[in-house]
């Protein structure tokens, strides 16, 4: 196993690497420019690709993945690919469908791993984000329980590999596990996690029923205008961060991924630049001494960059627990 492609086993027994490149593109960010980053991805050695439904990249990741098996420089069993199910299709009949969707839009007989992306149900419809004539969310009552046993048929059909959840907290994650007749675990959690949130209680109760934590905003979020404060700090900023990155010769990014890996957590790095997606992939290369991840530690805020404010009308809108 080269270093590019240290990996982590999930509780199904398949492997997830554990360094992805992220594909979320703010409004902001030109049309064109998640083709072109993903390319580079795996040019430079990415083979775990995250990306979702509500992202609208898949079309783009399913481009970078046939050019590059066509070049012969990848197959497509040397690619582990997330994608996610929309909060407007957790009614459990609409599950599979917009998981052919997004197949669909991959190029794609099955995908390795499907994540329920919130656990915050909204009205089905063509619109990503309904809203009444008042502007405010229009949101939907659907057990997640029953997501679940629909997501779990996918598995089934061989459609999907693994499945997992995305921003669950431990009370919605531990209804799955108590649910009568459950068939298979979620293998991860993928939330909001890097040195400002670092998602310690959470973590710990992961790894105590065997499920992968995966950490998204792992570099301080791509401060999107719509989702992110703009007054928001800028994590790879943060002096600490930057003398402990000095020490190193490293940059501050690859010290702020490096601590996460560290902890076990699946970490997902996101960047348009050339020179930065390959830095990203040098995190296998050095390890920080227990000194400098318990200053590192130190930095928990528990800020979060993305609140995800459309669900938060919601009886299961997850970040009002603590963890």
């Amino acid at each position: 196993m080269s270093s590019k492609q240290q990996s982590v086993k999930l509780n199904d027994g398949h492997f997830i690497p554990a360094l992805g490149f992220g594909t979320y593109k703010p409004e902001e960010v030109p049309q064109g420019k998640p083709l072109q980053a993903v390319n580079l991805a795996l040019e430079a050695g990415f083979r775990h690709i995250d990306t979702a439904y509500v992202y609208q990249t898949e079309k783009d990741v399913a481009q970078a993945i046939q050019s590059k098996i066509a070049a012969g420089i990848v197959k497509r069993e040397d690619i582990f690919l997330t994608t996610k199910l929309w909060c407007t299709f957790q009614r459990p009949e609409m599950v599979r469908s917009n998981l052919e969707k997004s197949l669909k839009n991959l190029q794609l007989d099955y995908v390795d791993l499907y994540l329920i992306h919130y656990p915050v149900p909204m009205k089905p419809g063509e619109d990503f984000f309904p809203e009444d004539e008042d502007g405010k969310p229009l949101l939907d009552t659907v057990d997640i329980c029953d997501t679940w046993e629909a997501m779990e048929k996918c598995k089934d059909a061989g459609l999907v590999k693994s499945i997992g959840v995305s921003n669950f907290n431990h009370r919605q994650l531990e209804r799955i596990l108590n649910k009568p007749g459950l068939k298979y675990k979620p293998v991860c959690n993928q939330v909001e996690c890097h040195l400002y949130f670092n998602q310690s209680k959470l973590l710990d109760y992961c790894k105590s029923k065997d499920i992968v934590l995966v950490a998204y905003c792992a570099l301080g979020s791509q401060r999107p205008k719509r989702w992110v404060d703009p007054s928001s700090p800028v994590l790879l900023n943060d002096p600490v961060l930057c003398d402990v990155a000095k020490k190193h010769k490293r940059s501050p990014a690859q010290i702020a991924l490096r601590f996460l890996l560290q902890r076990g957590i699946v970490v997902l790095a996101q960047s348009y630049k050339e020179n930065e997606i390959k830095e990203n992939l040098q995190v296998f290369q050095f390890e920080l001494p227990s000194e400098d991840m318990k200053v590192l530690d130190g930095l928990n805020k528990n800020f979060r960059y993305a609140p995800a404010p459309f669900g938060s009308g919601h009886p299961e809108y997850p970040f009002s627990d603590e963890f």
